[in-house]
């Protein structure tokens, strides 16, 4: 008898969809706000949710429907447009937290599985794999611009209303924060890593977390073997844009340029830079080591703080 390898890989992969499907489902919530609406997925025991911050944009609260029809009030305790996250407290109680997960372990062709509460419809699931890793994605508003960092793009469907759902990776671990903000057509998620962990704490506990801005855009860059060996490291960041009116624009910062060193510390993907903006840095001469024709150059910049409306 021929056995179909085919089908045989079919059902591990829908055992797999399954899985992730029934353990995150009914830990994924239907938000709706005076002017918006979305997803959000439970991340701590006590009734805290993880979503986006374009969901709530202005808002201060809204309800949230679970899988299982359950309502709740909710307010929202805090929100960083930086990093697109924001932190809601249902009044009701919630189901049981989601287990998340580091995103800093994905490689590119694994499997994620999305999970969303569009339009109302509980519990809707796509699947797909890691497109691609560290994007840094620009958002523009007409009050300013700001940059989401270090994003996981992946060819799950992203559908209206899954924005503020989970990415999951097979063993149902949350490891991204789906969005579409970018609005590129493209499954894209926050990343749960060391850097969301302490925004994620932060807004949970403080309801706000004060960030330094810039205004760059960066992806993950080689050097050459001449240069590596000149510079005394394989890589760093590339400046793909600058926001127009930013403090990167302001201390000369310019597209093409390869960002080497953030103050006294290397950089090699984007969340080096991310690291190096939190309150600390705020108001505080910055320099910036960028390769610029070959040669390296240092400029100073002085990053603002984050004013999140």
């Amino acid at each position: 008898m021929v056995v179909n390898v085919d089908d045989a890989a079919m059902d591990d992969f829908s055992r797999t969809v399954i899985g992730v499907s029934e353990t995150v489902s009914p830990r994924v919530a239907l938000v709706r706000t005076r002017s918006s609406g979305g997803s959000a997925v439970v991340c701590a025991d006590d009734g805290d949710l993880l979503t986006n911050a374009h969901v709530v944009g202005a808002d201060d609260g809204g309800t949230v429907t679970f899988a299982d029809g359950t309502e709740s009030r909710f307010e929202v305790v805090g929100v960083d447009p930086l990093s697109d996250l924001a932190v809601l407290r249902a009044r009701g109680g919630s189901p049981g937290a989601v287990a998340l997960g580091d995103a800093e372990t994905l490689v590119v062709g694994q499997l994620v599985v999305a999970v969303g509460s569009p339009l109302g419809l509980a519990g809707s699931v796509t699947a797909g794999v890691v497109s691609a890793l560290g994007h840094a994605v620009p958002v523009s508003s007409r009050r300013a611009g700001r940059v989401i960092e270090d994003v996981i793009q992946t060819d799950a469907a992203s559908v209206p209303g899954h924005s503020g759902g989970a990415l999951c990776d097979s063993r149902a671990r949350v490891v991204g924060i789906n969005t579409a903000v970018a609005g590129f057509g493209l499954g894209l998620a926050i990343p749960i890593n060391s850097t969301t962990r302490r925004i994620i704490d932060a807004l949970r506990a403080d309801g706000a977390i004060r960030r330094a801005y810039l205004g760059l855009v960066c992806v993950p860059a080689p050097l050459s073997a001449a240069v590596a060996a000149r510079v005394g490291r394989t890589g760093g960041v590339r400046v793909i844009d600058v926001v127009r009116g930013s403090p990167a624009e302001t201390a000369g910062l310019r597209r093409g340029d390869l960002v080497i060193a953030f103050g006294d510390a290397d950089v090699h993907d984007a969340r080096a830079v991310q690291r190096g903006l939190f309150a600390e840095a705020i108001d505080r001469p910055l320099t910036v080591a960028v390769l610029r024709r070959d040669v390296v150059v240092d400029i100073v910049a002085v990053p603002i703080e984050l004013v999140p409306h």
